[in-house]
């Protein structure tokens, strides 16, 4: 950055391709490059590596709870259930839950199984197929009431961090009252998804209708799954990819299908407000725990998809690669980062068991092929500025089940996908970079901050359902303006990135920044921060806020199917943000069914550059459209 420079524009440039730095970063990434090979490093007097799990019985830590179909129902039900009153108003704790079972059958049509599920809690079959792990009855999530000591206040609105995956969900409400055994509840908001669940024998509805009537919920995502009838009533925006519905009803803003069987058309949006691809761009389905026959546990890689659509189960086992939970090093929250680097450096897999993790040095990925994957959704903490997770320009590396938080002290970036100025080409497109469910923080549980929250920098990497979070309510004196601070949400440097579900809010400038060429987005889910104290902080160049989407002034192709921004500047309501999507006018850069909506407070002038009607308190809750720009 030249002297005198505005740094906010240099972002939003093209060359170099990066989210540009103070001017003493390249000194300290130099230290951090330096330190992490000193620490890596493979030298005579190296320790000797811990011995590789058990192939049948792998200590995956206390926190992994491993169910056997043998086991009694009662004794299982007892177990979830007090995990569950554990959890369910743990929104900040520390605790990470992952409930695991053995392929079989739980539950009988006398005696169901019914589960909920409360926060950081992973709920997975470790079948090589969905339909080997059967549940016979519910596993569900509810409003939670969070006033009158759980009877009043009753949403979803921050039912977050948890999972469901790679089992049959036999619907069964037998026991329950007449409201609850109507459906399998699932009044969830972000950072939770449900991939590979074969729902079969009643409704799955993705609000809870029974506590306190319909609320708002802020979800959602479901992939590579298979459902009948689907309730999405109160959901705000969801993203349903690569499965098979029987019916999907209702909508509120921002309903996205992308190579969904039976998804409903999109010929009349914004009413209904759907969003309709016949086929996934790119696709990369999560690696899963599995079983097999002979008692062994295995890592299962699915291999990346172009132009996609339904299931990736339905003909078989699903195509791609079989590790061994030998070849991965299972690490605990207590292992420095040094052990770690060393495990990765040599050639190990990473499977980091449920538990918060204090990151003081970049845990860093070098190795094509390289797999990280989180249980119980496994916390990466930013120490001392750190950047928690560095992966090299490699083909194939897949990331997915972390939450990744910002420290006190300002971090940087927190993940940090190739580097920056370097060598960016992927020679293998066809095998991505893969992030599933890879969710960030910054405040919340402590105060963070962070300069950028993700930053891509390779060709040809797939974001497969993100969450930026710059925190708006958590533990007093965690967030706040001047407390927990964070520029921007994920930059995107790189060529041919493609992002299904990216779901960033209430960065302090612009929340994504889009300088790659050839980019694509289904779905984009923002609320513009809550918090700016006054017009003069949250305004730059005479444009009043920022807007939550820009791709740069340079890019020439770049495409977004259905984008939603709101705003509730709660703080001060009289802010304004003159636009909620900002692009380069060229017709390579397209945008199809974006909107903005008023949340009950503050302005949004436009929709996207000078297109759209405003939404203010006048409007609130109604959005304004664009169908297609240009």
């Amino acid at each position: 950055m030249t002297s005198g420079q505005d740094p906010r524009t240099a972002r939003t440039t093209r060359t170099p391709r990066r989210h540009l730095p103070r001017a003493v970063r390249p000194v300290l990434a130099l230290g951090l490059a330096l330190a992490t090979a000193l620490t890596t490093g493979l030298s005579a007097g190296a320790a000797p590596p811990p011995p590789p799990p058990s192939a049948t019985a792998p200590d995956l830590g206390p926190n992994v709870v491993v169910f056997d179909p043998g086991m009694p129902v009662a004794e299982i039900q007892a177990r979830v259930d007090a995990i569950h009153a554990q959890q369910v108003d743990a929104e900040m704790g520390t605790a990470r839950w992952a409930l695991l079972f053995k392929p079989g059958t739980y539950g009988t049509a006398a005696e169901p199984l019914q589960m909920k599920v409360g926060y950081y809690t992973e709920v997975a079959g470790l079948g090589a197929s969905p339909t080997d792990v059967t549940i016979n009855g519910k596993i569900e999530v509810y409003n939670r009431c969070t006033e009158g000591g759980g009877t009043a206040n009753c949403l979803a609105l921050v039912n977050f961090w948890r999972t469901l995956s790679n089992l049959t969900l036999q619907v069964n409400g037998a026991g329950q009252d007449g409201c609850r055994a109507t459906a399998n509840f699932w009044a969830v908001s972000q950072a939770v998804s449900l991939r590979r669940v074969n729902v079969t024998g009643g409704t799955l509805s993705l609000m809870d209708y029974c506590t306190a009537g319909p609320q708002f919920a802020s979800g959602g995502f479901i992939a590579d799954s298979r459902a009948g009838d689907v309730v999405n009533g109160s959901q705000q925006q969801w993203l349903t990819r690569n499965s098979r519905i029987g019916t999907w009803s209702n909508g509120v803003w921002n309903q996205v299908f992308a190579g969904v069987e039976g998804a409903p058309a999109d010929n009349t949006f914004p009413t209904p407000p759907y969003t309709t691809l016949e086929q996934t761009p790119v696709s990369r389905e999560k690696p899963y725990l599995y079983v097999d026959d002979q008692g062994r546990w295995n890592v299962r890689v699915p291999s990346a998809q172009v132009a996609s659509r339904g299931t990736t189960w339905s003909e078989g086992l699903t195509p791609g690669r079989s590790i061994p939970i030998t070849d991965f090093y299972l690490a605990r929250p207590s292992d420095p980062v040094q052990l770690i680097n060393q495990q990765v450096a040599r050639g190990r897999h990473l499977l980091l068991t449920p538990g918060v993790y204090d990151v003081d040095r970049s845990i860093a990925v070098k190795k094509a092929d390289t797999v990280v994957l989180g249980l119980g959704h496994a916390t990466l903490t930013a120490v001392d500025g750190a950047t928690p997770l560095r992966l090299a320009n490699a083909p194939g590396i897949v990331v997915a089940g972390l939450t990744v938080d910002a420290g006190p002290e300002r971090s940087d970036v927190l993940l940090q996908v190739g580097t920056p100025n370097g060598n960016h080409r992927n020679r293998e497109p066809l095998n991505p970079t893969t992030l599933s469910d890879v969710y960030f923080r910054i405040g919340g549980p402590h105060v963070g901050n962070a300069d950028v929250t993700l930053e891509v920098n390779s060709d040809h990497v797939l974001l497969d359902h993100i969450w930026a979070w710059r925190a708006d309510h958590g533990v007093p004196g965690s967030f706040g303006w001047d407390v927990s601070a964070g520029d921007n949400g994920v930059v995107v440097n790189g060529d041919d990135v493609t992002a299904t579900g990216l779901f960033v809010e209430h960065y302090r400038e612009y929340n994504v920044i889009w300088n790659g060429e050839r980019g694509r987005t289904v779905l984009f889910q923002n609320e513009l921060p809550y918090d700016p104290p006054n017009q003069t902080a949250w305004q730059h160049d005479g444009v009043l806020g920022w807007a939550a989407y820009k791709v740069a002034d340079e890019v020439r192709t770049h495409e977004l199917w259905g984008g939603g921004a709101y705003v509730f500047t709660n703080v001060d309501p009289s802010l304004h943000a003159t636009r909620g999507f900002e692009v380069p006018d060229t017709p390579g850069v397209r945008l199809h069914h974006v909107m903005t909506v008023n949340l009950g407070a503050g302005t949004i002038d436009h929709v996207v550059n000078d297109t759209g009607a405003p939404v203010d308190n006048s409007n609130t809750g109604q959005p304004s459209s664009v169908v297609e720009y240009p």
